[in-house]
């Protein structure tokens, strides 16, 4: 079973240093509105009942965040369908504009995170274990909440793994 504050420690193990968080607050969100959009061009119809692929997305990863932690899953499923909400609205520009926006977005985010790995002389998480790209959302709330003052149980369990 997958527990919390262990995929927090290991995501954490990569992004010590502040200036490669701060560039993963831009450059994650920014990955996933880009992954987004050509999601919201699919759709599944059953029985009547159409729903755009990125809806699906959303739904299935903030149900696995919210099993990990509902607090945080509860602000990742407010990000996630703004951002599904963003991608949708950038659909409306059309399937090559739109793909463009897409394309251009995706490897802006992945320029931001690759430049903070760089900032921190450490490599992306994901190098080790693709399944990081799932972390890094959770990770960026719980590292926002612990910078708030919020949820101190959640940060020692984190800070003992470590």
């Amino acid at each position: 079973m997958l527990k919390l504050p262990e995929l927090l420690a290991d995501y954490g193990a990569y992004h010590r240093d502040p200036r490669n968080r701060l560039t993963h607050y831009f450059g994650v969100p920014a990955i996933v509105y880009a992954v987004l959009i050509p999601a919201a061009l699919q759709t599944l119809t059953i029985s009547d009942f159409t729903v755009s692929l990125d809806r699906i997305i959303v739904a299935l990863f903030v149900l696995f965040y919210m099993i990990l932690d509902l607090r945080l899953g509860v602000a990742l499923a407010v990000l996630l369908t703004l951002l599904a909400w963003m991608a949708e609205l950038t659909t409306q520009l059309g399937g090559s504009a739109c793909l463009g926006v897409a394309g251009i977005v995706f490897v802006i985010g992945w320029v931001l995170q690759l430049f903070g790995h760089h900032l921190e002389g450490n490599r992306p998480a994901l190098l080790t274990n693709l399944f990081q790209i799932v972390v890094a959302p959770i990770y960026l709330a719980a590292e926002l909440a612990f910078a708030m003052g919020l949820r101190a149980g959640l940060r020692a369990r984190v800070e003992r793994q470590r």
